[in-house]
């Protein structure tokens, strides 16, 4: 079947569904059957511009990413190799490790000066020019495929910047291109919309909207007033965002990030987050990949209420996002460390399952600050106030709570409600940079256990785990940013440090917490790859045990069975038998980590303090 053929296929099993939806979001707005057919053309079209070696990767097993090789890690290009041609040089560092999958923070042109970290975007189809140009992410990325490694890059769907062609032209008082963004003459609706909007960001950019005198217009500026709100309204808009889309899909990039789409609709009298039209849009971006370039994998960011989150996988019949963040699991990862009480993970993780045709994007830690969006009714249910607990975590990762290991900072802080997200890296949140300034052995050996556990945990849970270019070699907090006036007045740059290729040299002396945290991370990674039971698409079941210290995971395919063990305490356990056996475990099984084996006649499984247990049948 030739390549022509096999687009044909694919456009007429998506096609009524492509069509239907497209008219159920867009007839209210004045769409007509010329509006599709000129979204179909641009579909088309893109497919044709699709090289042979990409049409050829459309051809895999379109659950490729569901595999237990997927090992992502996230990185700026800047802090990590300098620019995109120095980048394909630290190929041999990323597949030494393992990993597989690279999402490359914010690359395409931003606007200059403050730019919200690159998500400010002023042309969509060139490379921010300080780390090259779009001819060497093209080759860039030809390299990476040839070393077998998936590239993720970030696409901001909600809003241009200010600088933007579309948006310099609404400036001139071109209707046509002020149609294309939120705005609006009069104050009145804009008044309306400040009713039950809540503001994104209240201290640093107050407000929903920013006044533009030289147009007399409103403008929508969730995120700030260098930040254009696009209106998806408008079918051309959606039109010129799916041909930017499936635009970068040509350059060659495997995986999407859909940046904010929880904002991408706007509704008078309500709170302009996660309403359903946002829904449609996704799904008609999942059917336009499917037919134009079926590999591209969607990642959906949508930091939100752990409920909400989970609608963007869709379902099997209706499919949006294949993969999203699980943020929601990041929290209670931190949240079991700080209380040693796995109970809130258990019942979150219990509720909040994917469908067959997606999985999680499992991490701890990231580019962002920690925001504690718990699910309030599971804090409720371990007995405890979600408005105390919260209270308490603050303080905890802030180093304010006796007897706390973290190393954080506080960012965002609320005098009126005192809340507040914590800054901060992984191995600081989790001990090591107390333990360093006491200089106390013991210390820094259960921070690294804590460190590894968290990795554990990562690799062990279905989805796929994303590192945090930097945690890999226990990095610890970076303050320079405080003497960078670029950067002093954003309390995120503590942990966006610079890979220190001096300090990365460590990785191989076990003598170092560098070369610890390492190497058993590469171990894990190397077990996982090579055990089919991490398979995005195996059977797991959260374990209801006793001891609330410890989380458990069971995988199950056939014949064979994984026992997944964490203790999130500093105590040695001894865990009953009794309650594997009620999961459906026997006999014996043996540790993958380590040479550690249990017989399940025997009464007890013993676990030492932050240890965990990979066991097989």
């Amino acid at each position: 079947m030739g390549r022509r053929d096999e687009f044909e296929q694919r456009l007429a099993k998506h096609y009524d569904d492509l069509k239907w939806t497209y008219h159920y979001v867009y007839d209210q707005f004045g769409a007509s059957d010329e509006d599709f057919e000129s979204l179909m053309r641009v579909i088309e079209k893109k497919y044709q511009e699709r090289q042979a070696e990409l049409k050829a990767l459309d051809q895999r097993d379109s659950h490729w990413f569901m595999a237990q090789d997927m090992i992502g890690m996230m990185l700026y290009v800047d802090l990590f190799a300098g620019d995109l041609k120095n980048l394909s040089q630290k190929i041999p560092y990323l597949k030494e490790l393992g990993v597989t999958y690279v999402h490359l923070m914010p690359l395409l042109k931003p606007r200059e000066g403050e730019n919200d970290g690159g998500y400010a975007v002023e042309d969509y189809r060139d490379i921010d020019p300080r780390i090259g140009t779009m001819n060497d992410f093209i080759q860039m990325l030809s390299e990476f495929r040839e070393a077998g490694i998936s590239v993720c890059i970030d696409y901001v769907l909600n809003h241009t910047a200010k600088e933007h062609e579309w948006a310099k032209r609404a400036l001139e008082g071109n209707y046509f291109y002020q149609s294309m963004y939120m705005m609006y003459e009069h104050y009145d609706i804009p008044a309306l919309y400040n009713k039950t909007v809540p503001e994104v960001l209240p201290d640093k950019c107050p407000g929903n909207f920013t006044y533009y005198e030289e147009i007399n217009h409103h403008v929508f500026t969730s995120f700030s007033d260098f930040q254009w709100d696009l209106n998806f309204k408008n079918p051309y808009v959606f039109e010129q965002m799916v041909d930017i889309m499936l635009f970068l899909a040509n350059t060659g990039v495997n995986i999407i990030r859909l940046d904010a789409i929880p904002f991408m609709w706007k509704e008078l009298g309500t709170s302009c987050r996660n309403l359903p039209m946002i829904h449609e849009l996704m799904h008609l971006l999942h059917l336009i990949k499917e037919i134009a370039c079926p590999s591209l994998v969607l990642l959906g960011e949508a930091i939100v209420e752990p409920y909400e989150i989970v609608k963007y996988f869709g379902d099997e019949h209706k499919v949006e996002c294949e993969l999203m963040y699980n943020a929601n699991f990041m929290v209670n990862i931190w949240n079991s460390l700080a209380t040693r009480d796995t109970r809130v993970m258990r019942l979150d993780s219990e509720r909040y399952t994917t469908p067959k045709s997606g999985t999680w994007i499992n991490y701890a830690r990231c580019h962002d600050d920690i925001g504690w969006g718990f699910s309030e009714d599971a804090i409720w249910l371990t007995g405890s106030n979600p408005v105390d607990h919260k209270q308490f975590m603050i303080d905890f990762y802030s180093g304010k709570f006796p007897g706390s290991f973290a190393t954080g900072e506080i960012y965002q802080y609320n005098p009126v409600t005192r809340d507040a997200r914590i800054n901060g890296t992984l191995a600081s949140l989790a001990g090591l940079e107390q333990a360093l300034r006491y200089d106390n052995s013991a210390m820094i050996e259960t921070a690294i256990a804590r460190i590894n556990l968290i990795h554990a945990l990562l690799l062990g849970s279905q989805g796929i785990p994303l590192l945090y270019s930097c945690d890999e070699l226990a990095t610890i907090n970076d303050y320079s940013y405080l003497e960078d006036e670029h950067k002093c007045r954003e309390g995120r740059w503590v942990h966006r440090p610079a890979m220190d290729w001096d300090r990365a040299k460590k990785r191989h002396d076990l003598t170092t917490p560098v070369g610890q945290v390492f190497q058993m991370l590469k171990h894990l990674i190397n077990i996982r790859k090579n055990e089919p039971l991490f398979a995005g698409d195996v059977k797991n079941e959260i374990l209801r045990l006793s001891n609330h210290h410890v989380y458990g995971i069971g995988k199950f395919q056939d014949d064979a069975k994984m026992l997944l063990l964490f203790n999130f305490s500093e105590h040695k356990l001894y865990l009953p038998t009794t309650e594997m056996k009620q999961c459906g475990f026997s006999g014996m099984m043996s540790d993958l980590v380590s040479d550690k084996r249990i017989h399940l006649e025997d009464e007890v499984i013993v676990v030492e303090p932050y240890e965990f247990l990979w066991f097989k049948n």
